[in-house]
């Protein structure tokens, strides 16, 4: 190659924020999300499909300005002008499904969602623009029942995906709770929303930034390592300690606590409302038998979007991992939801409650591996059987027992690259192969064909020294009837399974 010709080549690299994934990280992936679709069906919710693309104004979060659409989205403008936005979650996408097919839908309506969703945000480790969700959500009720349900559910799934009893909690609290404690410190009222906005986007980063880093947040601002600035709520020094005592669950200093509890919530109406009903939401949990190592109440609890109206939640696993430096943290949050009665709203009349819960695909993938669950770690993806080509002449032939073998159900190729025996094998190896067949001219004038398992193969091959050896063991090779083909690959593939 030239250097002029060098020199118009695309690099190579994926967009800052998007990350390919593997044949073997998505078929574990897949068992895992096939058991938390068992656990939703379980429940009677059922499967929906909505596009990625949703009109922007649809979204109802982010909305256009004159040249583009704000921070937040990514957003393209149509032929007809329309503003369009990649989906930021799969929650107001439902809620724009019902309001359009209100009418034809039960209700409640309970449904479940899987898909990608887009943020347009700065990329860093563990946080990426294009990530997987897997929502439920029961729209139609207002029942703290709904709420509750949501919550069990949850805790189903990470149990029967493996994460054991202690490891995990689905914790609760009430964006009414939370409105009334800043009420008592005097951010109520429409003239403070956005003001609101920030301090629980603040207290929604405490896992990871810690009280210091929410401080910062809840006061000035906070400059972070890479030296980006956020801008604060710009609260007075009183109102951060009682934000953060509330959020931490009630600080004590000197062996007292900073302030009363229950005192300040009992001076707003709305955070009355609120804690009524997340101790209703408890109750009903612990009727069904689901106790507070499961399922409590916890005042940390926000969620970081802004249409949540009610009790809100977080399912957190409670083991501890390593971060970069080889510290010791807790894994923290897989997923989260809680109720957002104004969202279908939006394009409708009626008023429409509803409740939801969505599980951060990857994140909970990452923490299966962790603790080794069987779901995502008990078997490597494998490939097909490969067919090897000895001779170029028969091409025909070697097609033909691939046919037979996918015929019989089994997972089948030829190989279709130019190369010898020996790379032919090596293809297979890279392609998690658990057989090769193999028949040259001397096994077709017997009617025979071998087959090589590369799984016993390679477990044999660590035990022999010498290429002599090699050679009169020839390991995990077997002559067999070419009629028998398809029966015997079948049993292989059984005793391969049945050693896992």
């Amino acid at each position: 190659m030239s250097k002029e010709e060098a020199k118009t080549k695309v690099e190579a690299r994926a967009p800052r924020g998007f990350a390919d994934r593997e044949a073997g990280e998505l078929a574990a992936t897949s068992r895992m999300l096939d058991v938390i679709r068992s656990v939703y069906e379980l429940y009677g919710f059922e499967a929906l499909e909505t596009p990625a693309f949703e009109y922007t104004d649809a979204l109802g979060k982010f909305l256009p300005d004159q040249d583009r659409p704000n921070e937040g989205v990514f957003s393209l403008q149509d032929d007809d002008e329309q503003w369009l936005s990649l989906r930021y979650d799969l929650t107001a996408p439902l809620a724009r499904f019902v309001a359009q097919n209100f009418d034809r839908l039960p209700k409640p309506y309970r449904s479940y969602r899987l898909g990608h969703v887009y943020r347009n945000e700065k990329p860093g480790p563990g946080r990426f623009r294009q990530f997987m969700q897997f929502d439920a959500d029961t729209v139609g009720s207002a029942s703290p029942a709904a709420d509750a349900e949501i919550c069990m559910m949850a805790a189903d799934a990470l149990e029967k995906l493996g994460i054991a009893r202690g490891d995990y909690v689905i914790k609760i609290n009430s964006r009414k709770v939370l409105d009334g404690v800043m009420q008592a410190i005097g951010v109520g009222g429409e003239e403070n929303a956005g003001r609101r906005l920030v301090v629980l986007r603040a207290i929604d980063k405490l896992d990871r930034l810690g009280p210091d880093g929410v401080r910062q947040l809840l006061g000035e601002g906070r400059k972070d390592e890479s030296g980006d600035f956020t801008k604060g709520a710009g609260l007075p020094l009183e109102a951060i300690d009682t934000i953060l005592s509330f959020s931490l669950g009630g600080q004590y200093r000197d062996g007292k606590p900073q302030f009363d509890l229950f005192g300040l919530l009992g001076k707003s109406d709305i955070g009355a409302q609120g804690a009524e009903e997340l101790l209703e939401i408890e109750d009903l949990a612990r009727d069904a038998g689901f106790g507070p190592d499961r399922i409590r109440i916890d005042p940390s609890v926000v969620r970081g979007l802004e249409y949540y109206t009610g009790p809100v939640f977080e399912a957190d696993l409670t083991f501890e991992t390593r971060d970069e430096k080889g510290h010791p943290v807790r894994f923290g949050s897989v997923g989260g939801g809680g109720r957002y009665d104004g969202l279908v709203g939006r394009f409708r009349p009626e008023n429409t409650p509803a409740t939801g819960f969505s599980i951060g695909v990857s994140r909970l993938f990452a923490a299966l591996k962790l603790v080794g669950s069987p779901i995502v770690t008990a078997r490597p993806h494998v490939g097909p059987v490969v067919v090897l080509v000895l001779d170029r002449d028969r091409l025909a032939d070697y097609q033909r027992m691939v046919g037979q073998l996918r015929q019989g159900g089994i997972a089948a190729e030829l190989y279709l690259g130019a190369a010898g025996m020996k790379a032919q094998m090596k293809y297979a190896d890279r392609r998690n192969s658990p057989l090769v067949v193999i028949q040259g001219s001397d096994e077709k004038a017997k009617g025979e064909v071998q087959i090589k398992d590369l799984v016993a193969g390679a477990r044999a091959a660590a035990a022999i020294a010498t290429n002599e050896e090699w050679k009169a063991a020839r390991p995990a090779q077997i002559s067999i009837p070419e009629s028998e083909l398809v029966e015997r690959v079948a049993q292989a593939l059984a005793a391969q399974k049945g050693q896992e």
